[in-house]
């Protein structure tokens, strides 16, 4: 079971979604629950089906102290690098947020400060703790939903699907069709055999 609280204290969950992914923007959220926060469908994004995200995330929204999502575009991505977009859309997420934090709690390994807010960053903390669970749903749901959309714009890419990871479906278009202004160019779009 996660755990609702790492300190007592404000706390601010977040994770992002879209690291991986050939094309799309990275994603990601920040959410601060209630300290009595228990709901124990809520777990790691990628542990939930497609829609049972989307209802847990009306769950998560209204049941937040607060929450923040931030975007970073492909183009971003590939002049500063995916892990530093992912640090500054955990940055643009936490922004958005209203509310004195004490405490934010980071997934993974790698982050920089924000402002002057002692973090934690815990591997795998979307299987620890509710906050950084939620903010995986939230930012994989808002993610998925950008692709949907872009989807209608390329459907030969079937991102409604592979939301824009690397799958052979994905990479054999790309082979075929080339590359969107939604692709990462500095990533290695085609495997080379």
């Amino acid at each position: 079971m996660l755990k609702a609280s790492f300190s007592g204290k404000m706390e601010a969950g977040c994770d992002e979604a879209g690291r991986g992914a050939l094309a799309g923007p990275v994603v990601a959220a920040a959410v601060i629950l209630p300290s009595d926060f228990n709901n124990c469908d809520i777990k790691d994004s990628k542990k939930i089906s497609f829609k049972k995200r989307f209802v847990l995330e009306n769950v998560i929204k209204d049941s937040a102290i607060d929450y923040g999502i931030g975007v970073v575009e492909c183009k971003e991505i590939d002049t500063i690098n995916i892990l530093s977009a992912s640090i500054k859309a955990m940055h643009l997420a936490i922004d958005k947020i209203c509310k004195n934090i004490d405490l934010l709690l980071i997934d993974g390994n790698k982050f920089l400060k924000y402002n002057r807010v002692p973090h934690h960053c815990i591997i795998k903390g979307d299987n620890l703790y509710y906050s950084i669970a939620a903010a995986s749903i939230i930012a994989k749901v808002h993610r998925d939903n950008i692709m949907l959309d872009l989807h209608k714009k390329y459907p030969v890419y079937n991102w409604k699907n592979n939301k824009g990871y690397p799958t052979k479906e994905h990479r054999d278009a790309i082979k075929k069709h080339g590359i969107t202004k939604y692709h990462r160019e500095s990533f290695q779009l085609i495997k080379c055999f």
